[in-house]
């Protein structure tokens, strides 16, 4: 017998697999495929399902879930750096937020709505100040570019030169 995973049917004409954040095995398949297709999808890329679950082992002993100490200090800390941060930031580019919010998201550090409202998670508190500076500027860059364009990265570039290695940072 193989691998156990759940399978999500929609409408959809492809196949995708992801690997939760709780370490389930998740397929993504069209409403009508036969379930033999299905496992030999899965089947077919073990080699890559075990490198996520791989990935997803360091990641988590790499940034361990905070207990409720930690937690309340990481909300401190964003609360009072993060508004300066992005106040300093927002002036040498010449951009304006609406408001800033500090979150409790897993999944991204930052973000622009359409409205030019930045959220930030107070996850970020575990990174380097440099790793930091980096999703503030990238925030704050989506105010005048939407998008990730060339022009958004020169942007971004023109403000951090070393946008690149700040970024890399986030992912260790």
């Amino acid at each position: 017998m193989g691998r156990e995973y759940e399978i999500r049917r929609s409408g959809r004409r492809t196949l995708a697999l992801e690997l939760t954040r709780e370490g389930k095995l998740l397929v993504r398949a069209p409403r009508f495929l036969p379930a033999a297709a299905i496992r030999q999808f899965v089947e077919a890329r073990e080699d890559w399902i075990r490198a996520a679950e791989s990935r997803q082992a360091e990641r988590a002993a790499a940034h361990p879930e905070p207990d409720e100490a930690q937690k309340k200090e990481y909300i401190r800390r964003a609360r009072e750096l993060l508004p300066a941060r992005t106040a300093h930031f927002a002036a040498l580019m010449g951009v304006s937020p609406t408001r800033i919010t500090i979150t409790s998201a897993r999944t991204r550090f930052g973000s622009c709505s359409a409205k030019n409202a930045l959220s930030f998670s107070w996850r970020l508190m575990a990174y380097p100040a440099e790793a930091v500076d980096y999703v503030v500027v990238h925030e704050l860059a989506h105010i005048r570019y939407h998008d990730h364009s060339p022009a958004f990265y020169d942007f971004i570039a023109s403000v951090l030169p070393d946008h690149k290695a700040r970024r890399a940072l986030l992912r260790k």
